[in-house]
């Protein structure tokens, strides 16, 4: 068993901020890494220390390998979290850091290898007895591809091998379009993954999308934190996460996640994963894909279980195995989690840019509000548009609804558009209250969600009222300007 005693963070933003509060909290010493525009960003100055990275875009600099294992090495770092995203799934990075001697918090590079290939992955669960949908692989003959593809039935869905974020994917409902289908996602495929590598399978209609919390320790162990609900979703990228799902039978339940298990133990998984599945009307599931490292929503599992996923994995990556047994897993209340993004929900979520002018954020035991922002933060197009996440507790769904709304009515982010109001929305909908999810509710429900018509007067009385509570205005107002103020108190 290895101590592990500081550890670099391959990331930025809200995660790192994340992963450093545990580090923290274990007293653990920290590094963190930037591009030269970031170098006052809040991740860097919670770090105990921090490293420079060098790169034509902020991207390109995270996404250096080489310079973050030279940042270990300078800093005397032990261990590396790469968070998600950047790094985070890529196998060559996790081979690295093992061969520089250090200790990569996450699976081993073989298992992210073998379950970051998207067809390597439905076939290994496939010989596990996890479900996995009808599907086609394409070889260098198109024309054979697309008959194949056609015997499977429509419609079909095309994916990247080496993908996600809805990246490289479209659904296809006739022969007639399959052909130029595969084409164009092979064409986004390549620039985004490097891998133009694609398959078919069939596409189910308005599935629900759950995923498995998954942690192994590497030597065939492995539990489940639960189940998260993942359907609301648009352009194929979550905004909405809670935990567990909604209206699922309690046998259902416990095929989704014993399943999930399965995988974990058959691949002698080690660490914290999520293994994705989507969930058909006729209540059949299918293997989606497994991903090797903590997800952007792993607050909501932490919230129902109490447990701290962070000091969870750095224990695991110490060699200290699972925490506990499958049985003495907690599932505490419910839990919900909004993610907080700048863009324009009326204009098809396009991402906005601009000045965090504002930042005011709601406090109560049942929030917690993961973020990296700070008041005359620029949000540019270099990062992803998630700002950060807003996540909420009840005893109930119902309760843990309630408190979400209240959250993000509560939250301020001024200077840049964001989809807070819009999330609000969303929660209050009567089918989301009702628990009546699927991936094609953001579209079902479109003319619902819409930004209803400003009302000025009661726009007018907020931004009075917002004044006159600002110190800053009341002073100006109160002042007398030169000469008079000299003359004290007179009369006309």
């Amino acid at each position: 068993m290895t101590q592990i005693r500081k550890v670099l963070i391959a990331n930025r933003g809200e995660i790192a901020v994340r992963i450093i509060a545990s580090l923290d909290k274990l007293g653990i010493a920290s590094v963190a890494v930037h591009h030269p525009v970031e170098a006052t960003a809040k991740h860097v100055r919670m770090a105990g220390q921090s490293v420079a990275l060098s790169g034509a875009t902020p991207v390109a600099a995270h996404l250096d390998a080489a310079q973050i294992i030279a940042a270990a090495h300078a800093s005397g770092a032990d261990a590396i979290h790469p968070g998600y995203g950047f790094l985070s799934e890529n196998a060559g990075f996790a081979r690295l850091v093992h061969e520089e001697g250090f200790i990569f918090i996450g699976p081993s590079a073989e298992v992210i290898d073998l379950m970051g290939d998207k067809i390597s992955a439905r076939t290994f669960a496939e010989a596990q007895g996890v479900p996995v949908a009808p599907s086609a692989i394409p070889t260098d003959d198109l024309d054979a591809f697309a008959s194949a593809a056609a015997k499977i039935g429509f419609p079909l869905v095309i994916k990247a091998a080496a993908g996600g974020g809805g990246k490289g994917m479209s659904i296809v409902r006739s022969p007639a379009d399959l052909q130029e289908a595969a084409r164009i996602a092979t064409s986004e495929a390549q620039p985004y993954f490097s891998d133009g590598r694609i398959y078919a399978e069939l596409y189910v209609e308005n599935p629900r999308h759950i995923e498995v919390q998954i942690l192994g320790d590497g030597a065939g162990g492995a539990i489940h934190l639960w189940e998260r609900e993942c359907s609301v979703q648009r352009r194929f990228q979550k905004i909405i996460e809670e935990a567990p799902a909604a209206n699922l039978p309690a046998s259902l339940r416990d095929d989704i996640c014993s399943s999930a298990v399965r995988l974990a133990q058959a691949a002698n998984y080690r660490n914290a994963g999520t293994v994705e599945y989507i969930l058909g009307q006729d209540g059949r599931f299918f293997f989606l894909e497994m991903n090797t490292r903590l997800q952007v929503e792993h607050p909501v599992t932490e919230m129902i279980t109490g447990l701290d996923l962070v000091a969870i994995q750095i224990a695991i990556a110490e060699g200290r195995g699972l925490p506990m047994s499958q049985d003495q897993v907690p599932l505490i209340g419910h839990a919900i989690e909004c993610r907080i993004c700048a863009e324009d929900p009326c204009a098809n979520f396009m991402p906005e840019t601009g000045t965090v002018a504002v930042l005011d954020i709601p406090q109560a035991p049942w929030l917690r509000f993961e973020n990296a922002l700070d008041q005359g933060q620029k949000v540019t197009a270099d990062f992803d548009p998630m700002l950060a996440k807003l996540i909420a507790h009840g005893a109930t769904r119902d309760q843990a609804v309630e408190r979400s709304i209240e959250g993000l009515r509560g939250l301020a982010v001024l200077g840049v558009g964001t989809n807070i109001d819009y999330l609000a929305r969303v929660l209050d909908h009567q089918a989301f209250r009702a628990g009546d999810l699927d991936t094609g509710f953001v579209g079902r429900y479109a003319a619902d969600l819409a930004e209803p018509a400003p009302d000025t007067d009661r726009l007018d009385r907020a931004l009075i009222a917002a004044a006159l509570g600002d110190r800053d205005f009341r002073t100006l107002v109160a002042d007398v300007p030169e000469p008079h103020a000299s003359i004290g108190h007179w009369r006309n």
